[in-house]
């Protein structure tokens, strides 16, 4: 859904749908229908974004067959779901596959942590369907990835690996928006016990990546719970030249309401894709609307006028 900003800026609205447990083609195309008849339930007719959280094993074979990106595409299409987002964060972030067991490394499906090359890969997998997934007019979209890895195996081994694999992804983001004239930004998302913790501890990881393309995801519920001043970190992330690429609300029951309305100022826009990623993500969507609406933000065809 888009909204647009007193700003004038177009925020996307998108529902977190998750077909994690689909490993072809085939499967997700079944989970995207009963999905997407839940989302109707809620929402009836007319357009409506969704965030899709896709398998390793998904992701793989939809980069590697463009007849099955064409087939979702038109599935998408034809049910009136736009997607702008993808996300690949493991699954005790938020999605994905999960990689706490000891042979991530060695298990082909795991896309493991930033400082194994498979997280690279799946997260350029991610880049080549969405430019195939995004709406004509559209020219960029945005994927979530972990934050890093976790802070205790960190070690200088680990980091240098990180930083060969960030570059990597940066270059193959550029190289993608080269070939096919549509960007990805990919946002790192912070949490407890990774590497990207605090706003401080961010600021210092991604000090020298391309912020161009790269910046942050943020969990709304975990800023609220772990950073001692939400909005103040917030302004250390963007003043450091990081951007807010995603915003993802996974806990409505949170006071996620400040944060975003810090997010989403009247004079500025710090980001403009907001994911309702929850266990209810199509019954809180309506919710989350009301709440965006009360900030100012009225859907795209209708004139936009500060609260």
């Amino acid at each position: 859904m888009r909204l647009r900003h007193p700003s004038g800026r177009i925020v996307h609205l998108s529902c977190g749908i998750s077909l994690v447990h689909a490993e072809t083609p085939t499967d997700g195309l079944e989970r995207l229908e009963a999905a997407a008849g839940e989302l109707r339930t809620h929402f009836g007719t007319g357009l409506l974004g969704v965030a899709l959280r896709l398998s390793y094993p998904l992701a793989a074979a939809l980069a590697d067959d463009g007849r099955a990106r064409t087939r979702l595409r038109a599935e998408l299409d034809a049910k009136g779901l736009e997607v702008v987002t993808l996300s690949g964060v493991p699954d005790a972030e938020g999605g994905g596959e999960d990689t706490t067991a000891d042979d991530v490394e060695s298990d082909p499906r795991s896309p493991g942590d930033w400082s194994t090359p498979s997280r690279v890969r799946h997260t350029l997998a991610l880049a080549r369907i969405l430019v195939d997934l995004l709406p004509f007019e559209e020219v960029r979209g945005a994927i979530a990835t972990c934050g890093l890895g976790p802070a205790a195996e960190w070690d200088e081994n680990h980091q240098k690996a990180g930083a060969r694999h960030i570059s990597r992804l940066s270059g193959g983001l550029a190289d993608l928006a080269w070939r096919v004239g549509r960007a990805v930004r990919c946002g790192f998302e912070p949490g407890p016990g990774l590497v990207l913790d605090s706003p401080e501890a961010t600021v210092a990881a991604l000090t020298r990546v391309d912020k161009d393309r790269l910046g942050v995801c943020l969990d709304l519920a975990t800023v609220i719970r772990d950073w001692p001043d939400p909005e103040a970190g917030i302004d250390r992330i963007t003043d450091a030249g990081l951007s807010v690429i995603t915003a993802r609300i996974t806990d409505p029951a949170s006071d996620w309401q400040p944060i975003l309305r810090h997010l989403l100022a009247a004079d500025t826009a710090r980001t403009e894709y907001v994911d309702v990623d929850t266990p209810a993500g199509a019954a809180d969507l309506p919710y989350v609307l009301e709440e965006l609406t009360a900030i100012g933000l009225v859907p795209e065809q209708q004139p936009c006028t500060a609260p």
